[in-house]
């Protein structure tokens, strides 16, 4: 039981000294910034795959329209 008490007391206090610096980091009140718009990861996540999926249509219909074109040569 004393081989680990040290590895308690360690994870102990640094939990002790992480907490107070994960408790200050707090979003800025909406007051101060009215026009500020969070962009987190989620709406990131949607806007590449949209941008994807365009590419992809883009790319889809070039594709096709050169196989139109050479059926009709």
């Amino acid at each position: 039981m004393k081989k680990n008490s040290w590895i308690i007391k360690t994870a102990s206090l640094v939990i002790m000294f992480c907490l107070p610096f994960l408790a200050m980091a707090q979003a800025p009140d909406p007051g101060d910034c009215p026009t500020c718009i969070p962009i987190d990861g989620g709406l990131s996540l949607l806007i590449a795959a949209g941008v994807g999926y365009g590419i992809k249509k883009v790319r889809d219909g070039r594709k096709q329209n050169q196989v139109q074109q050479e059926v009709i040569k």
